[in-house]
């Protein structure tokens, strides 16, 4: 990691794992990166705001689905560097990576409800996958992330 990059904070961040009725992951690609690599919703935690209201507002705010049940909060924190080429990029150049609480919940709705078209897009397309599928479609630097979600869900769901 370059110097200057080095002593940048990790951002205070949530993650969402939505399970369907079959147990599928919902996952959408990123508008900024179009390459066949697909994440769950995840975002920051506003200022003042605690997680898991941030988690639901992310959700929100990225997929538009409201009607889900919390299963469990995951109790393991994960964390992830950003590559050096998107240091100083993303983020406004603020932060280096992102630790992040994670939650799963079971969507209750219809896949009708589903709108990644809002406000302030950051999905292309989304789709539900097998669980054993996430760590396929990931990008590399979140990897270790979603081996870790994919070991504690199974761990919940079984």
């Amino acid at each position: 990691m370059k110097d200057k990059f080095r002593n940048l904070p990790l951002r205070d961040g949530v993650g969402i794992i939505v399970l369907n009725k079959d147990n599928k992951v919902f996952v959408a690609k990123r508008i900024d990166n179009p390459k066949n690599f697909w994440q769950m919703p995840q975002g920051g935690v506003d200022k003042g705001e605690d997680v898991l209201t941030a988690a639901y507002r992310e959700l929100e705010e990225e997929t538009s689905i409201k009607n889900v049940k919390l299963i469990k909060e995951i109790n393991k924190i994960t964390t992830y560097i950003l590559p050096e080429h998107l240091l100083g990029i993303i983020w406004k150049g603020k932060y280096k990576g992102q630790k992040q609480k994670w939650f799963l919940m079971r969507f209750l709705g219809n896949d009708t409800e589903i709108n990644i078209k809002t406000d302030k897009p950051e999905f292309l397309e989304w789709k539900w996958i097998n669980l054993e599928s996430i760590t396929d479609v990931v990008v590399d630097f979140k990897l270790e992330v979603y081996k870790t979600l994919k070991n504690e869900i199974k761990k919940i769901i079984n």
